[in-house]
């Protein structure tokens, strides 16, 4: 039996400060804005080439303060590409951190939430390709 994991909340204090951010900078899918009522408001992304999506909104029931969340991490292709790119569309991050288990970039959204960008290293890819 397969468990998939497809949504994930990330608090926000500016649902469409933050759309924004996520749209026009770092190229996330704007897959569905739907203001249900006055109290309610579910917004989805998708990174690009991501079976998982984003949600952020208004009186979805989370209990995270905007801003704290920092465990989600992304698999990228190529650390250096990305970082030109982003430091291109003018998103703050730091630059590449060299670790044996990869290469790391670390990028906050507008509310701090923090994300960490992994290009794997190069004896992680038959690994990759044995699971595929």
């Amino acid at each position: 039996m397969d468990w998939k994991i497809e949504l994930i909340h990330v608090p926000v204090t500016d649902v469409d400060r933050a759309k924004e951010f996520y749209v026009e900078k770092l190229g996330f899918n704007a897959d569905h804005d739907q203001r249900v009522s006055d109290d309610l408001r579910f917004v989805q992304l998708t990174p690009p080439g991501s079976a998982c999506s984003i949600a952020i909104g208004e009186g979805l029931g989370a209990t995270l303060e905007p801003g704290s969340l920092d465990v989600i991490q992304v698999v990228i292709a190529d650390a250096d590409a990305v970082l030109a790119d982003l430091r291109a569309k003018g998103v703050e991050c730091e630059g590449v951190d060299e670790q044996a288990w990869g290469r790391f970039i670390t990028v906050k959204d507008p509310d701090g939430n923090t994300w960490t960008l992994q290009q794997l290293p190069d004896w992680s890819q038959g690994a990759q390709a044995a699971q595929g």
